[in-house]
């Protein structure tokens, strides 16, 4: 499975400044669980998968420190866009949180074309 971190214009990537900016351990986790879903898809322990609306899904990660929500779109069967990432603070997701990712997931597929040859998180520094 592909990864890729949906970029502004300017070539921003806020989900992987998110994920940057964590604690180190809390980065650690995330990244690894990431990189697992590279290997393994959908079957990736530890890690739970669920539909918000639409197109929109979510990736749940726990750590230490608490619970962390990655937005992603499949743009291909095996290509995921990953939107927007923000740590979990209340049962449901905040509506402004959707909200974002709507907008980016819009942005996505209405230039579906440059992000389905792109696999940027392999070479991601993290």
């Amino acid at each position: 499975m592909k990864l890729i971190f949906y970029a502004t214009a300017d070539g921003k990537s806020p989900a992987l400044e998110v994920i940057r900016n964590l604690d180190r351990s809390d980065r650690a986790k995330i990244f690894g669980c990431l990189e697992s879903i590279e290997l393994l898809g959908f079957d990736t322990p530890r890690v739970d998968f669920r539909h918000i609306e639409g197109k929109l899904w979510e990736i749940k990660i726990k750590t230490v420190s608490g619970g962390y929500r990655i937005f992603y779109v499949a743009i291909q069967k095996s290509t995921l866009v990953l939107l927007h990432a923000y740590k979990k603070q209340s049962q449901k997701a905040p509506e402004r949180e959707i909200k974002t990712a709507m907008k980016r997931l819009k942005e996505v597929l209405d230039n579906d074309a440059d992000y389905i040859e792109k696999s940027d998180f392999g070479r991601i520094k993290r």
